[in-house]
């Protein structure tokens, strides 16, 4: 049935990673969500990681970007070429996504018409067919959950743009709550803090470090310092300042309250059957944001719930992606028909 396809690819389109899994050699690409353009002629200067080495370090005629905002695309046009830089990056060629398949992620909880959009944007590029799956369901069959039985399980996915949570049950969504904040918010907040507290300037990369090597969620873990560098704000200097990680965790003790609000609303939302199998089978918690130090501890303190963290949450999404591609062997369906009412469960099938 597939011979039709010349490659059959998961994309895992994230707003601060892109992830490509590629069937019969696993997870091809993965690079940063970021293009960078030169104003003056319109050009594509770099994508991924050589254009996120370029933050805070380009000229006033090259703009960078995340073509991605909340996890949803918002720039068509740049989100596209970025796909065609990563494709040709894979394949060693300046083809597309031609005879191609392609099961694309998408936040639970956006509208058929993005989803449809999103699909169209694909195929009008040149592949076959897009199918938009949403990055919950993805993210469980990556991190190896059995969605097929008529048991509950809830999923936290801890994007670069959004957090996702997802109650799953023979391989749908039943409920979900989604919150538009993520790793990038806190690195935003890490720079504000910065700003206020030492008057201090930093960058984007230089937050991320920050949350990286001493971000914390608990406050039971050990000190932890970090000399970083910036901009003072009163002389307009370069300056170095010392952070420890009781700091950080100020800072993103806030995001974590929003965290767990969304767990809270979301068990709120399914019926009781369903919480009490989370609460046998506990919380999976997937995305860049898991590997936050202490942050399965602290939400099996708010929730009281057992929490796992996926053996890959950075690629689970992109795997998960990879198991679906031959599902619709049996009822593959053109992008112009209508979408099928059992499309939601055929990763049960």
């Amino acid at each position: 049935m597939f011979k039709q396809f010349d490659k059959l690819y998961g994309i895992d389109l994230g707003t601060s990673n892109t992830v490509i899994f590629e069937k019969g050699k696993g997870i091809v690409l993965n690079e940063p969500s970021v293009v960078a353009f030169n104003l003056q002629t319109g050009e594509l200067l770099a994508a991924g990681t050589e254009a996120q080495a370029m933050i805070g370090r380009a000229p006033a005629h090259v703009e960078i970007t995340y073509p991605l905002i909340n996890g949803v695309i918002a720039n068509f046009d740049k989100t596209s070429i970025m796909l065609k830089y990563f494709i040709k990056k894979i394949q060693g060629r300046s083809s597309f996504l031609r005879s191609s398949q392609i099961y694309i992620t998408v936040p639970c909880g956006i509208t058929n018409v993005q989803k449809r959009a999103i699909e169209e944007t694909i195929v009008h590029k040149g592949a076959k067919k897009a199918i938009a799956v949403e990055e919950p369901l993805a993210a469980a069959l990556g991190a190896g959950l059995m969605l097929e039985e008529p048991i509950g399980h809830l999923v936290l996915d801890i994007g670069g743009g959004t957090c996702q949570v997802a109650v799953l049950s023979l391989g749908g969504i039943v409920a979900s709550h989604t919150i538009n904040q993520g790793g990038l918010s806190i690195d935003r907040d890490i720079m504000d803090y910065v700003k206020r507290q030492y008057n201090l300037e930093i960058g984007e990369r230089t937050a991320e470090q920050i949350k990286m090597e001493i971000g914390t969620a608990s406050t039971s873990t050990e000190e932890r310092t970090l000399d970083i560098r910036g901009r003072d704000l009163v002389d307009g200097l370069p300056r170095s300042i010392r952070l420890v990680s009781s700091e950080i965790y100020t800072v993103v003790n806030e995001f974590l309250g929003s965290l767990i609000e969304a767990i809270r609303a979301t068990l709120e939302l399914c019926p009781p059957e369903l919480a009490g199998d989370v609460m046998e089978q506990g919380i999976l918690l997937c995305g860049g944001g898991a590997l936050l130090e202490g942050i399965d501890e602290r939400i099996r303190a708010e929730t009281g719930v057992a929490v796992h963290i996926a053996d890959q949450p950075l690629i689970c999404t992109a795997l998960g992606t990879g198991q679906m591609l031959g599902v619709y062997k049996s009822k593959s369906r053109p992008l112009t028909h209508e979408r099928e009412p059992e499309e939601k469960i055929a990763v049960s099938q």
